[in-house]
Parts: C-alpha cells; structure tokens; sequence
C-alpha cells in the first residue's frame, strides 16, 4: 500500500501543530490495547457526509473530508448511505456526498436502498429545499457510463428542492493521481465556497493559521492497556481458524464505517491447492494460476468476483514496528505522524500547500512511496498511537475475476493474476501486494486465506444464449469460465455457440490457458465452428504491425455479425485503458458494414443491446 495525497496532508497538518498529547507507554510484557471511542465521536456535527462505496474509495475520501472539516472547526460525521435514514435527509443542513460508480453505471451495493428510497413518486419538488448539497463521484472514464451514479444523484437531489453548493466532482481512476486529482481541487474550491456561505460554521482552512495554533481535536479513540494474563482468561479456548476470523472481524470492525465494507457478502477461508505459472519464465511478465479450495462450502456463479485479505510482508512489519517503537505483541492500526524537526515539518508543510502539490505527486504517487519510506525520510515524526488508528486506511481487499465454473470444481475458486511489478522514475522497485503475496505462496503449507465472494459485472449466462466473448490478457479470467461451464452443460443439453476473441503478446510467452482453449476449439467443443462458434487470436507482437483482438473481430466480421443478429449477448473483459472502446468501436462498424446502415443506426442499435442487458463490460487498470 503506498502512501495517499491526502495522507501526506493529515501528515503536514499534523506534523506542524503543537499537540499537547501525552502518549503512555505500557509495560510491554504484560499489556495488549483495545481501542474505544471516545466522545468526542458523539454526533455533534453541522457537516454530514455520506458515502457510497464498493471497494472503500469513497470511505477514504469521506474519512479525508471529515478530518478536513475538523481541522477547520466544523466537526463533521461520516455514515455510509445504507447506515443512513434517507427520510432524515431533508432535516439535513448542509451534506456531502462520496459516490462510486460500479460496473456499467451501476450504484453501489450500499447506496441502493438510499437510491430506491429518495426515488420515490410521492416525493415532491419541495421536499428537500433548505438542503445545500455537494456531489463528488469516483469513476473510471474508460468505462461508457462515466460516474454515472453520481451524476444520477445530482440530478435527483436538484429535482427534489435541494441547493448544490458548487458544481459536482468527477474522480476519474485513469488521472495519474487516481480520484484525487480532481479531489484535490474541488475540496479547495468546496471550503472556500462554505466559508464565503458562513464563516461561523466553516471558518478559513489550516492554511491561513499560524504554525502555533492548535489545529486538531481530541483523537476519536481512547487506547487502553489491559493485561495479557487477564485478557487471555476471559475468552475460551478456539480453534486457530475461529481465532484467526476473531482477529479478522476485530480489525474491520474497528474503525467507524468500515464494517459496511463486508456486511452482506458471503466471506470464507481458502488454502491454495494449486500455484502454476501460465507464461514462460524469462519473458518478462508471471501471469499465474491459483487454484483454492474452500474450508467450508461455498456458492457463487460464473462471472462472480473473488476479493482476497493479503498478508503483509513479514520483514516490513518488523521495520514499521522497530521504527515507531511499537509492542510487536500487541494488536495494532498503524499510521499518523508528528514531527519535531523544523526543516521537517516545513517539507511537509509545503508538501501540502497548494504549490507543493505537484512535487507531492513525484514525491508520494510517482514513486509509490510506503507509510514505512515516508517515516524513514522524516525521522523526527514521533506517533501518538491515538492518531495512528483514526488516520490509517484499513488494508483492502484486492478483487479477481473468478476463472472457473462451480460445475466443474465444486467448492473450489481459480483465479488467473497477473504478478504486479514496475520500476519508479528514481529505479525502485515495486510490487503489487496482493498478487505478489498469492504468487509466494507454497500450497504444501495449507495457509488460511481470508476471502469473500461477489457479485461481478458479467452476469452469468443461460447456457442458450450466444456469445461472443472478447478477453485479451488476464481479461480471459471470467471467460474461462463461462467455456468450462458451457462444457459442462453441452454434456446434458444444448448449449449455444460462444465466439472467443483472445489476445496476447506472443504465442510463445503469454498465451495463456493455450490447451484449454485448443481442446474447447475441437470439434464438437464448446468453441468449435460445428457448433456455431469459434476460436480466434491476436499475437500483437510476433509480426511488424500491431495485431489487436478488434482485428481479429473484423476479420469475422461476418460471423460476429450473425450471432449478434441471432440475439448474442457480448461480454467484454481486460485493461480499461483502450481496450473496450476499440471493441466498440470495432462492434458499431461491423454492424454498419455488415447490416447495411449508416454508423449512426449502428450506434444507436448497440446502445439499445446495452439497455436490453445484451452488452458487458469489466475493466480494470
């Protein structure tokens, strides 16, 4: 996990104050901490923020508007929109609302019950007026419907009488700075906005304070030591799984909001069964297959998502723990910085200052910096354990397409993951934490995996509906299912055709899953042209000239058109840099060619399969 913007800030601002904390230490041998909150968490707020998140972004960047808010004078509280009564809102003065974008569009798991709620007809035009509002919404403009959530949202409080406060925010995941690069900006334009409304309430930012002025409030958690021996009588004997889930289930429910993260999804221990490299080891790129079995039984469709808890590297621990003198027995939330040092806390400051924020991002997002490297260069940051847990963002899960069919493995889940590694502008190396923690994993030691199971955006297909899938790289994850899966139903019934368009770099590096697809291609397979479909890939680099999967599409076009004319649903999965608007451009010129009609009608007919729930896209960076 590297180091957010808006942490660096919380550091700067934290960093320049002089907190009049005092931090107790415990008698190490004898005392573990369990955190409680303090009253100061009580709901005294003007500022309401809601969130609506499916992987935790938009808790992150609640959480970093309401410490904003705090430093600001204006205490604030952050609830998740499922923990909130949308008939309360029009109560409200003055709300926030943190918005993702999910699948094709699609509002997140934990706002649909706000949605469906403020949606209603009975609701008049007048029902939310004297509510001021601000809208910023986290997307991915590789995706058509670009924040659509939030922008649906918007429109929907406008309708209802309510007041925005300034022009919604659009988060996009392809800026080099992630979401916040557009947080950024329209935070600053938000408080300033809300100062000029009443300054009462929203008095002028840390900024334009002197470095001697107390800029934070009381932590919102109180640490308490309690005694090994005492605590250790007051629990039973567990198994270690029971004891491992206990820990897991502690740890995210401590921070508040952090429980809606996992509420409702179906969560089980995997062990790894199975650990294969798919490309050939000197090429340069280790995709891997991993497959797991479950320790109890589990349900989940083809198309589904598999999120994983990875382990932290052992020797980083060690280091975060010895650099702020922390009780490696203890249970612990790390992260929050206070700097002694004046040089120090004037880096930081800068860092924070609207003119230091460009060699912020070389600093902190270029290099990818870990919490561990930023404390190693401030070395006078000394850490109040209180900060610590209020500041630090919980470890998150990483999600993977699920790549196998529960048919064919019964209590079992393959995932096919690309083993992240890069190289920084200033020669450092960096891996991916989740995907280089399964890929070091050995199956031999049976570890106990952490994971649950998601819903996906690939539905699951009847076995009588066509497709035509396009998957090149590690987008062939879901796909491998649904042909495993077909091959399963085609021994009972019928099934129909499935059109497979994969691409990769070489045949000889990457070409992933080569026999599996090969074997389907046969005749009377799955993919075979007797039935109705078919196998095709592009090897972009094994020729001068560049060779995509949209090439081999339009080289059958002919054959894509008829499936799609017979009612063929596409499915589309990979990175979300290029890839899917090619394939859909791709798409509207065949239908144009091969139909006969004008780009115009071809557009509008594939926007109508979209609606019909004929047309998906997963895409990822």
């Amino acid at each position: 996990m590297y180091l957010y913007p808006s942490l660096i800030l919380s550091v700067a601002l934290v960093a320049a104050a002089r907190s009049e904390m005092v931090h107790k230490s415990p008698d190490e041998e004898e005392e573990h901490a369990t955190l409680i909150p303090t009253k100061d968490m009580e709901d005294k707020t003007r500022l309401l923020i809601l969130y609506a998140s499916q992987t935790g972004n938009s808790l992150d960047a609640a959480e970093r508007i309401s410490r904003e808010a705090e430093r600001r004078g204006a205490p604030a509280v952050v609830i998740s929109m499922d923990d909130f009564d949308a008939s309360c809102l029009p109560n409200e003065n003055t709300v926030i609302f943190i918005v993702s974008t999910t699948g094709q569009g699609d509002t997140p798991d934990s706002m649909k019950v706000f949605w469906r709620s403020i949606l209603q007809r009975t609701l008049s035009q007048q029902w939310l007026e004297g509510v001021q509002y601000a809208v910023f919404g986290l997307g991915d403009s590789g995706y058509q419907k670009y924040n659509f959530a939030a922008k649906k949202l918007d429109k929907r409080l406008s309708d209802l009488g309510a007041k925005a406060i300034i022009e919604r925010g659009l988060g996009d995941d392809q800026h080099p700075s992630g979401y916040e690069g557009a947080l950024d900006p329209w935070l600053s334009s938000l408080w300033n906005i809300l100062n000029q409304m009443n300054p009462r309430i929203f008095p002028r930012g840390p900024e334009s304070m002197g470095p001697d002025m107390k800029m934070m409030d009381r932590p919102k958690f109180q640490i308490i030591y309690h005694n090994v021996n005492k605590m250790q009588s007051l629990f039973p004997a567990v198994s270690d799984l029971k004891r491992l889930e206990m820990q897991i289930e502690g740890s995210r429910f401590m921070s508040t909001g952090k429980k809606i993260q996992d509420r409702n999804r179906p969560h089980c221990f995997l062990q790894m069964i199975k650990n294969q490299q798919l490309t050939r080891a000197d090429c340069g790129r280790d995709v891997r297959h991993f497959e797991f079995e479950a320790l109890s039984a589990i349900e989940y469709q083809v198309g589904d998502v598999l999120e994983v808890l990875p382990g932290q590297n052992p020797v980083a621990v060690d280091a975060f723990i010895q650099r702020c003198n922390l009780n490696p027995d203890s249970y612990i939330t790390v992260m929050s910085f206070f700097a002694t040092a004046q040089h120090e806390k004037e880096r930081l400051q800068y860092f924070a200052s609207p003119e230091g924020r460009d060699d912020l991002y070389q600093y902190n997002q270029k290099e990818r910096r870990t919490v561990l490297e930023v404390l190693e260069d401030f070395p006078s940051v000394q850490i109040p354990f209180e900060w610590m847990v209020q500041l630090v963002p919980l470890l998150k899960t990483r999600a993977f397409s699920i790549s196998s069919s529960p048919l064919a493995h019964p209590n079992q889940v393959h995932l096919t993951v690309s083993v992240v590694s890069w190289t920084t502008p200033f020669k450092r190396k960096r891996t991916g934490l989740c995907s280089t923690w399964l890929a070091g994993l050995d199956p031999q030691q049976r570890v106990h995996i952490p994971a649950w199971l998601q819903k996906g955006s690939l539905p699951s297909p009847s076995p009588s509906l066509p497709l035509i899938l396009i998957g090149p790289g590690t987008g062939c994850a879901p796909f491998r299912a649904f042909v495993e899966e077909r091959g399963v139903q085609s021994a009972s019934g019928y099934t129909a055709p499935v059109l497979f368009f994969f691409g990769c770099r070489n045949e000889d590096n990457d070409f992933l899953y080569r026999d599996f697809w090969l074997s389907h291609a046969k005749s009377g397979g799955v993919l075979s042209e007797e039935k109705g479909g078919g196998f095709y890939v592009a090897f972009s680099r094994d020729q001068l000239q560049k060779v995509y999967v949209q090439h081999k599409m339009q080289e059958q076009s002919q054959e894509v058109w008829n499936l799609l004319s017979g009612g063929a649903a596409v499915y589309v999965a990979g990175s979300s840099t290029k890839m899917p608007a090619d394939v859909l451009s791709c798409l509207e010129e065949i239908i144009s060619k091969e139909s006969g009609v004008p780009k115009e009608s071809a557009v509008r007919w594939l926007r109508a399969q979209e609606r019909a729930g004929k047309y998906y896209v997963e895409a990822w960076s």
